[in-house]
């Protein structure tokens, strides 16, 4: 199981565990089965040529995360080095993780899963998984681990903007950046006002003629020196990187879970707060300008902007920004809804993700198509009427992996219980408290509205208004939760594989 193709037809393989996807959530999934679950077989599928996920797929310019490394790093393996880093470095981080827990052999790259049914009475998953050759490979699983991400790889969300076809310039997305773009000496209008823009503008405006950000609506950012004053200290006093990892992650999360709770209490303290952030680098005018949003802190993401190079980029004249809505692209630009007219040699569209529920992947249950839209999420984790399986999800206000490390635990708890009840199923219903339960869109548009979630909502599981069965998205409050679950509790029902093609399913009470 080293990743190697062969010419011919591959037989049908038997794991124990299918974890589809090689990036943050996959290769977290693998680590913790390998290290909780010893005696489980497993094999890990990914489409691309190698591991990484986002930070793979994702080529342009200055790519790097948008939140620290000590909490977006894993919690068994220590995050050495600024606490922004570049798509590079994550990517040494994340082989560093296989090379480690010798995971390699456990990933087929070049590997993109196609359907995935399941049967009852086996009690276990078929999948079909396409490689690069065409052929596809057949296999079965007792459990299906879903670790693919929330959006579409291959492709990014531009909206379809009048007069798109009349440009006579370059349209590029930069999820697909193409690797021999020369934008030296261009005139570039960069669309987006979110992580990917403050990102993108800093990495290629010495190179341009001119870059203008173009913003719809301005986003919070928190510039500030690409360090962290904790951990400098404690490596300065040679203390064991572990502990060091361990101790800034505890600080940081600390401090996270204040700034949330602030962000909801007291958001206009926190604006003036974000805003006064950002006046220092480019003064109160530019500020009030272009860098006021017009919602309450964490209602989006908020990126952070290492030694504020996005705004010393627009100081420096290099850059600058606009702001309004697009009326109709020209042959020579945009116009704007304003009459203003911007032109550009190439037109970047950083304006978000297309979202993906479950990789795209048609979902088989005995014979039935699911949508995850008629479904009820047990915990953002599992859905209603689909037995064994588990879809990673992340949170909006932390760092994505965080959740990967809860959810993996969760996940191999539960694992070791079936073993010991002795049964091969388990699915999550409403309990009859739940019947009447109102179903509800899988966040609170009010709490948190990126334009990805919100254009694609629709095709999400529903939440209900109980813990059980809401992704809070509250990493502090799930921390402790998560490991208190009752897994004989009333929303869990296990069965076997029956020989005689009669599944048997049971539901416990507490």
């Amino acid at each position: 199981m080293d990743g190697s193709i062969s010419s011919a037809t591959p037989a049908c393989e038997h794991f124990d565990v299918l974890i589809v996807g090689a990036g943050i959530s996959g290769i977290g999934a693998a680590y913790h089965l390998r290290d909780q679950c010893p005696d489980k077989t497993y094999v890990v599928l990914d489409a691309l040529d190698s591991c990484g996920g986002t930070w793979r797929t994702h080529r342009y310019p200055g790519i790097r995360s948008d939140s620290d490394l000590y909490t977006f790093g894993y919690r068994f393996k220590p995050w050495i080095g600024p606490p922004i880093a570049e798509a590079s470095a994550i990517l040494t981080y994340l082989e560093d993780v296989i090379a480690e827990n010798d995971l390699a052999r456990h990933i087929r790259y070049g590997h993109r899963v196609v359907h995935a049914a399941w049967d009852s009475t086996a009690a276990l998953w078929t999948v079909r998984a396409r490689r690069d050759d065409g052929v596809e490979g057949t296999f079965t699983c007792n459990f299906l681990w879903m670790g693919q991400g929330y959006y579409r790889h291959d492709q990014g969300y531009t909206p379809d903007w009048p007069g798109m076809a009349e440009y006579r310039g370059l349209i590029v997305h930069p999820q697909t950046w193409p690797d021999d773009l020369d934008y030296s000496g261009k005139r570039i209008l960069l669309i987006g006002s979110g992580a990917t823009a403050a990102t993108l503008l800093p990495a290629i405006a010495d190179d341009c003629e001119h870059v203008t950000l173009l913003q719809r609506s301005p986003t919070y950012f928190i510039p500030g020196r690409n360090a962290n004053e904790l951990a400098d200290q404690l490596n300065a006093l040679d203390i064991d990187p572990v502990w060091t990892h361990e101790i800034v992650r505890r600080k940081l999360l600390q401090d996270q879970a204040a700034f949330t709770r602030r962000a909801r209490d007291e958001p206009e303290t926190v604006k003036a707060e974000l805003l006064a952030g950002v006046s220092a680098f480019v003064g109160p005018e530019l500020t009030e300008r272009h860098f006021n949003p017009h919602y309450r802190p964490w209602r989006q993401r908020i990126a952070f902007v290492p030694d504020g190079d996005l705004f010393r980029a627009v100081m420096s004249g290099k850059a600058s920004v606009a702001d309004g809505e697009i009326e109709t692209f020209t042959a020579k630009g945009v116009r704007l809804k304003s009459g203003e007219e911007l032109e550009a040699d190439i037109i970047i569209t950083a304006t978000g993700f297309d979202l993906s529920v479950l990789g795209d992947i048609p979902i088989v249950v005995d014979g039935r198509t699911v949508d995850p839209a008629d479904t009820v999420t047990y915990r953002g984790m599992m859905f209603t009427g689909v037995p064994n399986l588990i879809w990673v999800f992340g949170y909006f206000r932390a760092s994505w992996t965080l959740r990967v490390d809860l959810v993996s635990d969760f996940v191999c708890r539960l694992l070791k219980h079936m073993d010991e009840r002795g049964v091969r199923k388990v699915e999550v219903a409403l309990r009859p408290e739940d019947q009447d339960m109102p179903h509800l869109p899988w966040v609170d548009p009010e709490d948190f509205n990126p334009g990805y979630l919100m254009r694609g909502m629709s095709r999400m599981p529903k939440a209900g208004d109980k813990p059980e069965w809401r992704h809070t998205q509250d990493y502090w409050a799930e921390r402790a939760a998560l490991p208190k679950i009752d897994l004989d509790g009333a929303e869990f029902i296990y069965g076997s594989a029956a020989p005689n093609g009669i599944s048997t399913l049971e539901r416990v009470t507490s």
